[in-house]
Formats: C-alpha cells, structure tokens, sequence
C-alpha cells in the first residue's frame, strides 16, 4: 500500500475483520491492551470494536504523555510561570490540564504569568534569544519520540551561551511503564493482559529490541503497531495468532517504517544524543501508575545550568486527582472513560476535570471525540 487512502480501504478492513474472526479461539479472552493514545484514537475513530469479535478486548494504556503527567508537575510549572521575569513554554495540550485548585497554565497566564505556547523547543530557545533579560524556561513532556529534540535543544542553548534557557524536564519511557503494568497484574485493581500493541514511533528511537526482554519476562507478546485503522487491525491479528500458538515475541507491523529507517538498536544517534544530555530518575510520579521507579529522565549534572529543577529549586509535591476523575483508573486500562460518572456530564473537552479528556491523545477525549460512549450506552458495554 502506497497511500494513506489505502491503509483506510473499507474492502481491506472486512477482510481483515474475517481473519480476525477466524482466528480468535471462541472457548477462550483475548485482552488486548494499546500502549499509545494514536492508536486509541485510530480504534474510536474507526470503530475498530464493532468489527471484532466480542471476546476480544481492547484496553487503553497510559500512553498519551499529557495524561501522565501528574498534577503535582503542573503546579510545579504554574510555580515557575508565576515568579517575576520568566517564561514558561509549553505545548498546547499541556495548558489545559487542570491542576490544583481548580488551576491550569492556561488559567496561570490569564491571572498575569507569561506562558507561551510553543510547537517545539526550538521555538522556546528562539523566545530565549529574544528576550535575554527573562528566564525561558520549556516544559519538556513526551515518551521517547521527543527526547531527542530536547537534548539537541540543551546543546545547542549550551553552544549559543544562552545563560536564560533551561528545560523542567518531564520525559518517560515507554518499557519501564509496560513493566510496571506487569508487575501490578497482582494489584485487586488490576486488568489482566493478555499482549501489547505498542506504538511505532517510539520504536522507531529505541528499537524493537527494547521489547525483547519484556516479552521474554512476562511472556506477553509484543507488536509494533502503526497508527492507521488497518495497521491496528493487522496487529491484532498477529496478536491473536501469537497467543493461539502459544508465543511471546516481539514482531513489527509498522515493517514500512521500522524495518527500513532503524534496526533492532533503534536510532545509534538519536540514543546517543540522550544519553549525552540525560540520565535516569531513580523515580518517578505518573497519574494513575504512581511511582514508577526508573521509569523517567532528568537532566545530567554537566548540563545543570539548563535544568530548570535545579536552577529554581522547583518544588514538588505529591497531589491526588480530582475526587469525581477516574482519569487515573483508565489508564491503568481498570476501566473505560463511559465508566466514569462524570464523563461527558462534569467532564467534557470544554469543561475537563482530568487530563484524559484534555489531551489529544486522551482516552476520554477519543471516546468523548468520537461517540464511543453512545456505542457504550447502545451495547451495554464499553467499547
């Protein structure tokens, strides 16, 4: 397939339906859990559910990383935005999380603190050239597909001398949080999984050998996924085909991508330049995961004047979800955003209470964007 037409194609699709079909064991579940929130969109979108059988599950991971930021990291910004002479930069997504007493960024700057959005990093070191009287400081999120921009950023606001530049840095992993998944399978709370659909891009950095050990560990089979209705539908058919053999592997659906442009080591340079910048937290608070141990990154101490934590003393501290929000239990995949009272009542795009619904990547977003819930309503059931 050549154009993105043809990876929507509704004869495709129905074909793809039948295998599935035909493959998934009826005598047995089959519990599916998407790590990214592109592929969550991809399955509300496209009604991928209503095309499955009825003993195949899908269950929204926590991998859309305006989600997983807990409240605590934007009061910590909001903090920083407030004092005097600074500017935060931030995406857009990020503005919009609702954070401590009925706060957010967005509400921040209303009451008078300069944030900005901003597109990438580069647009805040630009802002930083252009103002070297403020403090810039760039609230850097994102799994690893956006690290690397942010360790260039470093470098290159090191190379420039820009003495008003500094990053709050709040980039995750993607396996650490899969391992931390597993680990809680003994939790009263906890979804069982039965394999992962795990998102391209990312791996297109870190390699699908990242994965290896993973499914080896757990023994939960592992597919690289691309973003479009037919790429899911086709991992899920690895999926099942898998788990019916009784194995646990690591394969790649996305072969168009990940196969040519990286290797099973990812992106030498891309992981390189990381490593230069970055090191590993010991810990690390997500919403709905808690704390995750090796799980996120920080600045290195040769890059400590560009670490916005240890230029301010940023304070954090440990803040509970709004008490009506089940944000945190839907991306644990405990349960569904039509599961949550406050969906689409309290809770909507317009007025959120959580991060799942502000975000792009959202759960309650997707399902909210797309009238998932109706299907909810209609069937009895969560899609």
């Amino acid at each position: 397939m050549k154009y993105i037409e043809a990876f929507r194609d509704g004869e495709l699709a129905r074909r793809l339906a039948a295998a599935i079909h035909a493959e998934a064991d009826p005598a047995r579940q089959y519990r599916l859990m998407e790590f990214c929130g592109g592929h969550t969109h991809a399955i509300a979108r496209y009604g991928l559910p209503d095309l499955l059988p009825a003993n195949i599950r899908l269950i929204h991971g926590p991998g859309c990383p305006v989600c997983v930021l807990p409240t605590g990291r934007i009061d910590s910004a909001i903090a920083l935005a407030r004092e005097p002479g600074r500017i935060l930069c931030t995406y857009a997504d990020t503005l919009r999380v609702p954070a401590s007493g009925g706060l957010s960024l967005l509400k921040a700057r209303a009451a008078g603190a300069d944030v900005r959005m901003v597109y990438s990093c580069d647009d805040a070191l630009a802002i930083a050239q252009a103002h070297p009287d403020q403090q810039v400081v760039f609230f850097a999120i994102g799994f690893e597909t956006t690290t690397p921009p942010t360790a260039a950023a470093v470098l290159r606001a090191q190379k420039l001398g820009l003495g008003n530049f500094s990053v709050f840095c709040n980039h995750v992993l993607t396996p650490a949080a899969m391992v931390h998944i597993m680990e809680s399978q003994g939790d009263p709370d906890a979804v069982a999984l039965d394999g992962f659909i795990s998102p391209a891009h990312v791996s297109t950095v870190i390699g699908y050998g990242a994965y290896e050990g993973f499914a080896a560990q757990y023994c939960r089979p592992v597919v690289i996924s691309g973003f479009e209705p037919l790429d899911v539908m086709q991992s899920i058919l690895m999926l099942l085909r898998q788990l019916n053999d009784g194995r646990a592997e690591v394969e790649n659906q996305f072969s168009r991508v990940v196969s040519r442009v990286v290797s099973r080591e990812g992106n030498r340079k891309a992981q390189a330049l990381c490593e230069q910048v970055f090191e590993l937290r010991d810990e690390y608070d997500w919403r709905g995961l808690g704390t995750v141990p090796l799980s996120a990154l920080r600045i290195r101490p040769d890059y400590a004047a560009f670490d916005a934590e240890r230029r301010f003393a940023l304070p954090y501290r440990q803040v509970p979800d709004h008490k009506a929000c089940e944000c945190a239990a839907i991306l644990r995949g405990h349960k569904q955003p039509a599961d949550c009272r406050a969906f689409g009542t309290a809770c909507t795009p317009e007025r959120p209470l959580g991060a799942c619904m502000v975000s792009s990547e959202g759960a309650c977003a997707a399902h909210f964007t797309y009238g998932r819930f109706r299907a909810a309503d209609k069937n009895g059931d969560a899609a």
